[in-house]
């Protein structure tokens, strides 16, 4: 599933490309028909992403939110459009203000395409935790709801509602960068070892807006390993079981926490918090 970044590229794209003019929108699948048909020739006046939420403002008022899902994907392409190939949900194609140029997106396969009221927006969003890459995140909104959790840290990073937009990926990670077992409860994750997970999930993240993917392994600890798959960042632990760390050799362990893999070395991140 995309990570935050990824929505926040795509809403910084989709704004410069179709904000300020308008949009003709349509679903050549047709399951997003009479979504399509409320929104199609109104002004796009704002995207913008909310963990891994991404949010089209129209000047109607109505919102059209996306969620990707496991297999939801925008493909961009210069217009004039070729016909449609598979199962295309929404198709954009407008210019926007800021370059006039005129550009189409295909989106496919998201758990998530529908036209939302402003009540209904701010239902949505009110249910999500702090998203580091929002402007404002309150991250002691998430550290409450950490302090008073018997719950492991690994499963509330990962919970939407305490903090939106991380991932499988940045979770197995900024808990690694951190020496912090993924098995710690969340009472047990000190005032200090919360502001560093922060701060740092901030930086790692706004690095893979600004790159458009994850960069977690730092220069000095990189020995060009080969990426956990074609195209796949380098990382830490995520996807490298039974490898050895880059840190201390020990083998990378494996496990499943609520339905997601997990990883981590058992050296690196003790299982308690450290005197």
């Amino acid at each position: 599933m995309p990570e935050g970044h990824t929505l926040h590229r795509l809403a910084k794209l989709h704004q410069r490309r179709f904000a300020g003019g308008v949009v003709r929108v349509s679903s050549p699948q047709g399951r997003f028909a009479d979504g399509a048909a409320l929104v199609d020739g109104g002004v796009l006046i704002g995207s913008e992403a909310w963990g891994k939420h991404l949010l089209h403002r129209y000047d109607s008022g109505l919102v059209v939110h996306v969620h990707l899902g496991l297999y939801g994907t925008f493909t961009e392409s210069p217009v004039p459009l070729s016909e449609p190939v598979g199962q295309v949900r929404m198709r954009m194609i407008g210019a926007g203000k800021s370059n006039g140029e005129c550009y189409g997106t295909d989106l496919r396969g998201p758990t998530a395409c529908e036209v939302l009221y402003e009540p209904e927006v701010e239902a949505l969003t009110a249910r999500l935790g702090p998203d580091p890459l929002r402007r404002n995140a309150d991250p002691e909104r998430a550290a409450a709801r950490i302090r008073r959790s018997g719950r492991s840290i690994a499963a509330l990073l990962m919970d939407q509602s305490v903090v939106a937009g991380v991932g499988n990926v940045y979770r197995a990670e900024v808990l690694f960068r951190h020496g912090i077992s993924p098995h710690r409860t969340g009472r047990s994750i000190t005032v200090a070892e919360w502001d560093a997970l922060w701060t740092d999930l901030v930086a790692l993240m706004k690095t893979g807006v600004r790159r458009g993917a994850i960069v977690v392994v730092r220069p000095e600890h990189d020995r060009g390993a080969p990426a956990y798959a074609t195209g796949k960042p380098r990382t830490y632990v995520y996807r490298r079981a039974g490898e050895p760390c880059r840190i201390c050799a020990t083998t990378v362990a494996h496990g499943v926490l609520e339905g997601r893999n997990l990883f981590w070395c058992p050296s690196c991140q003790p299982a308690t918090a450290a005197s």
